[in-house]
């Protein structure tokens, strides 16, 4: 018998981990651990950082993903968390009331979705055009609520962005003729200066111009920032150099990863993600298996530095994941006189840690060799916990 009328589906299970093994060598491989001393410097580090040098402090949470994690970020003195994704927005919301959407908000199903966000929640959107505008101007008067906007600008990124500042006065006087909209200032994101932190000095004073005159253009046509929102981790230390900047918005500094280290934005000891692996074959010379593939390591390039392969060895940086499958990862073994043994454990610090979180729904925190806590990535994925399908 056909049934004709719409179900929903029962709420999704919370996904709650397991009681964590004691030691380390006791986890199901591949899975990603966290060194929570490691963790707990990076996180001190910068909320330090931004303290000295007066900037607030706007972490993106693309890169862990994780309320428990987001908690410590504004224990120490984050004004907000910055999310791409309406997921993101959802979950994060129980821990901070001051969201920033840093990415085109476009659609309607979404811009119900953001809409519906408790309106407790200080929302701010950033964007670049007048389509985009339009859209969040309608959905924030049907739903009568006040949203804060950014225009974004390229500064050399070469993704999102007005392009001149001409471009960025219409915008911004464009949002103030849109109440319950506010414009709140500007937003950028310094992603092209991919440069060793050493090399970045002719970047980061195009970076002081460029910025400068938006901010003049934009002060003497009556629409001043009041906030200059920019950010990202291989250059959120050299924020201070940027007159103007009041809010960085870096993410990857959490865990940071084989990139962040090989730019100089912080020290292999720094690395607290590693996934952990067993090596499963060394059935070929001058090679070992291991069996975190692309489903756990993701198949990312290192990105502005040069290097090859998808990781290295924590122990032996000088190992290389060479080649990988979905389920088989490649180390090679050929300059290295290390010779790990069928099931032995090796901890790999991948390309691009944001990619291997959000493979993953649980994250071990370890110390040493004993595992100490587990957290959810509650955040990762795009749909919300519960599904209306069609029957």
């Amino acid at each position: 018998m056909k049934r004709s009328t719409t179900q929903r589906r029962a709420p999704f299970p919370t996904l709650e981990p397991a009681e964590p093994p004691k030691q380390l060598s006791a986890l199901e491989t591949p899975t990603p651990v966290v060194d929570l001393d490691r963790l707990a410097h990076n996180l001190d580090r910068m909320a330090s950082y931004c303290t000295l040098h007066g900037l607030a402090l706007r972490p993106h949470v693309k890169t862990h993903k994780s309320p428990r994690i987001a908690a410590d970020q504004i224990r120490l003195g984050a004004v907000g968390l910055t999310c791409a994704t309406p997921r993101e927005l959802e979950v994060m919301g129980d821990v901070s009331h001051d969201l920033l959407l840093a990415y085109p908000l476009v659609g309607a199903a979404k811009l119900a979705r953001v809409m519906y966000i408790p309106h407790q929640v200080k929302l701010t959107v950033a964007l670049d055009s007048s389509a985009a505008l339009g859209q969040l101007a309608a959905a924030s008067k049907v739903s009568q609520r006040e949203v804060d906007v950014y225009v974004e600008v390229d500064l050399g990124m070469h993704r999102v962005g007005v392009q001149s500042p001409t471009d960025a006065v219409a915008l911004a006087k464009q949002i103030l003729q849109h109440p319950p909209l506010n414009y709140a200032g500007i937003a950028f994101y310094p992603g092209h200066v991919r440069e060793h932190v050493k090399d970045q000095d002719a970047n980061v004073e195009r970076l002081r111009g460029d910025l400068g005159v938006y901010i003049a253009e934009l002060d003497s046509a009556g629409v001043h920032p009041r906030v200059v929102s920019g950010g990202s981790t291989p250059t959120a230390w050299r924020m201070h150099e940027v007159p103007g900047v009041t809010e960085v918005r870096p993410g990857t500094y959490v865990y940071n990863d084989r990139t962040t280290a090989e730019l100089g934005a912080c020290g292999w000891e720094d690395c607290a993600l590693t996934v952990l692996a067993t090596v499963v074959s060394r059935a070929v010379p001058g090679q070992a298996v291991i069996d975190a593939g692309s489903k756990a390591l993701g198949r990312e390039p290192m990105r502005g530095v040069a290097g090859e392969g998808f990781g290295v060895v924590l122990d032996h940086p000088d190992v290389v994941v060479a080649r990988m499958s979905e389920e088989h990862g490649i180390l090679d073994l050929s300059t290295s006189d290390w010779n790990p043994q069928v099931g032995d454990q090796v901890r790999i610090i991948p390309n691009h840690v944001c990619v291997v979180v959000h493979l993953n729904d649980v994250i071990y925190g370890v110390r040493d060799s004993i595992v100490e806590t587990s957290w959810v990535v509650a955040a990762r994925g795009r749909t919300e916990t519960e599904a209306a399908i069609e029957s």
